[in-house]
């Protein structure tokens, strides 16, 4: 399944690139031979098998990337998925910068993507760790020390609000920001609300 594949609303995507045109381009091709259908999920291009996604095409600033939904279930014998952040559980990314490493790697990408395929084929989910288990960045969870009423209120919001928040004080590569990101929602936390909300 190669241009008959090809999904209209997707087009977009692929047309607004600035940075990353051919490289994207080559790997939606690649990814519609293995016969997996095109979708637009989260303002990106997903491909899916029957209705469960496999994988997503998204750029970066520094690279464009090819996503792994359960990623984390592959075997990955060529030592090349990335985990994107600490707090990322089933997702794994494979980077690239040049159309020339995606042409090389192509049926190892196939090899890949068919191995997703089998994976969400066989049921096989991904063990998430437990909100308690995620770790708090030290300038949250001192506020939380510091403030019951902070910590109880922090705690009965849903398990993802609690980590939406927590994936948005972590991202902060800076002491001062995670901080100022932290008293912002301070209000926020105590009233109930998501970080969304």
């Amino acid at each position: 399944m190669t241009k008959s594949g090809l999904n209209p609303k997707v087009d977009f995507y692929f047309r607004k690139a600035k940075k990353w045109k051919d490289e994207l381009e080559q790997l939606r091709r690649i990814v519609l031979d293995c016969g997996l259908t095109e979708e637009l999920k989260w303002g990106v291009p997903c491909y899916t098998s029957q209705k469960s996604n496999i994988v997503l095409i998204h750029a970066f600033k520094e690279y464009c990337a090819i996503l792994f939904v359960k990623g984390a279930l592959l075997n990955d014998p060529e030592g090349i998925l990335i985990q994107q952040t600490k707090n990322v559980q089933a997702g794994r990314q494979i980077r690239f910068t040049h159309v020339g490493e995606i042409v090389e790697m192509e049926s190892i990408l196939k090899a890949y993507i068919q191995e997703a395929v089998q994976v969400e084929a066989a049921g096989l989910k991904v063990s998430y760790k437990k909100n308690t288990d995620l770790i708090y960045p030290i300038e949250f969870q001192s506020k939380l020390d510091d403030i019951p009423a902070l910590k109880a209120a922090f705690h009965a919001l849903t398990p993802g609000r609690q980590r939406a928040y927590n994936l948005y004080f972590s991202a902060a590569k800076q002491s001062k920001t995670r901080e100022s990101r932290v008293e912002k929602y301070l209000q926020q936390i105590l009233k109930g609300k998501g970080i969304d909300d």
